[in-house]
């Protein structure tokens, strides 16, 4: 796309040269416009005698008009011409203007190179190109994806300040599953921001690739960005969800209640809302209790209905508390975040619901972005999200289409058992 541009800029340089150009080579001299208008005026005059000497010979003419109109023509041909002597030679100013349109060439081709690289926007250009390439390009291409990721960083550490390349970067990254690098590229997000609110969803991101690179352990990376977005926003809710997740790893349930609930409190409209409504119900049934009855949100519009049941042959193996994850990923993508994700128990088992937008991982990657989703369901023994051995699984044979509420729903058994 740069060698684009510069193709561009060159046709416009050199169609602004020949403005210059073209009086310089073909312009006509003072001596040149003389000599035209002398080769002029005498072919008038012959055409005119041979007039004459028709109408003469014709007889409309006698022989004193004839020689009149014959001497008139005449003294008029040497009136509009002037002689040899009286012409004056006249500069034409041909090297001068030969040397100012060699300067011309030379100059204004390096000027502009000079000045746009020092005032123009061509990093600008450049980052905002690839950022509408990554935008569009198939997630199954998965080396193209690494290599305009790469591109993107290396334009974005020559001209940082840049929030919205920062965040297309770091989600990006996470899709790579490169979770390292995209809690790099949010920390720059966090730099290149000045609103405290945005900061603090910036180390928030970061703290979430963190944790997901780190297989759900809360490390001291993992701390210390947590605390740094709630310096900023004690209710910033990434931090509070990962917050929450820790606690109910730790068995800690009423502590995971405590922070999933203050999600839903400072964001009612947040898009994991239902997944964090049922971690909340979990962990109270954890505790032993009777979880609040809360008003179901609507259903969104596109999305996928899913009947989930597990095989005969492991209903005594698996434990009511079982953690039962749902998920549903973008056909033919191996890598990347869900695009929805349910959670449930084991004891709720047959299940039917329906993954839409409500369950989505981020607002940026939701369900009814795509047209067809293969659908997971896992019996989680640790109550990761990560698939680990001895964990329960079943899946769609071929891809779903995504669809409007009221299709019919896809069944999906749960019928093997992940041994590494």
């Amino acid at each position: 796309m740069t060698e684009t541009f510069w193709i561009a800029a060159t046709v416009l340089i050199i169609f602004a040269l020949s403005f210059v150009l073209y009086p310089v080579f073909f312009h006509r001299t003072g001596a040149r416009k003389q000599v035209d208008l002398k080769n002029q005026n005498l072919m008038a005059y012959r055409s005119r005698m041979k007039e004459l000497d028709r109408e003469y010979e014709a007889g409309i003419l006698d022989d004193e008009n004839y020689r009149q109109l014959k001497e008139e023509l005449a003294g008029s041909m040497l009136d509009d011409v002037p002689d040899q002597e009286r012409m004056r030679p006249v500069a034409s100013g041909r090297k001068s203007a030969m040397a100012v349109a060699l300067v011309s060439i030379l100059v204004i081709p390096a000027a502009t190179y000079y000045l746009y690289e020092r005032w123009g926007a061509m990093d600008r250009v450049e980052q905002f190109i690839t950022m509408q390439e990554m935008g569009t390009t198939d997630q199954s291409r998965q080396a193209q994806m690494m290599e305009l990721s790469e591109q993107l960083r290396e334009r974005l550490e020559a001209s940082p300040d840049n929030p919205d390349g920062w965040a297309m970067l770091g989600r990006t990254y996470m899709g790579l599953e490169r979770y390292d690098d995209a809690a790099q590229a949010f920390r720059q997000l966090a730099d290149s921001v000045d609103d405290d609110r945005a900061e603090s969803v910036a180390y928030g991101l970061a703290a979430q690739a963190l944790f997901f690179g780190s297989q759900g352990a809360m490390t001291d990376e993992v701390t210390s960005a947590i605390e740094q977005a709630q310096r900023l926003n004690p209710d910033e809710v990434n931090a509070l969800g990962l917050l929450g997740i820790h606690a109910f790893s730790q068995q800690n349930y009423r502590e995971a209640i405590q922070y999933w609930e203050r999600i839903e409190t400072v964001a009612p409209d947040h898009p994991q809302l239902a997944s964090i409504r049922e971690g909340i119900r979990e962990a109270y049934t954890r505790l032993g209790e009777e979880p609040p009855q809360v008003a179901e949100p609507e259903i969104s519009g596109a999305g996928v209905t899913v009947q989930v049941s597990l095989a005969e042959d492991f209903r005594d193996q698996v434990p009511d508390d079982t953690t039962l994850f749902l998920f549903a990923r973008q056909a033919n993508v191996r890598q990347g975040p869900p695009l929805a994700v349910a959670r449930l128990t084991a004891d709720q088992l047959p299940v039917e619901i329906r993954l839409d937008d409500r369950y989505a991982m981020s607002p940026q990657a939701t369900i009814s972005s795509v047209e067809e989703v293969v659908v997971t369901a896992r019996l989680s023994r640790s109550g990761s999200v990560s698939a680990q051995a001895g964990d329960w699984q079943g899946s769609t044979e071929a891809p779903v289409a995504v669809n409007e509420t009221g299709a019919s729903p896809v069944t999906v058994v749960i019928d093997q058992q992940l041994i590494d």
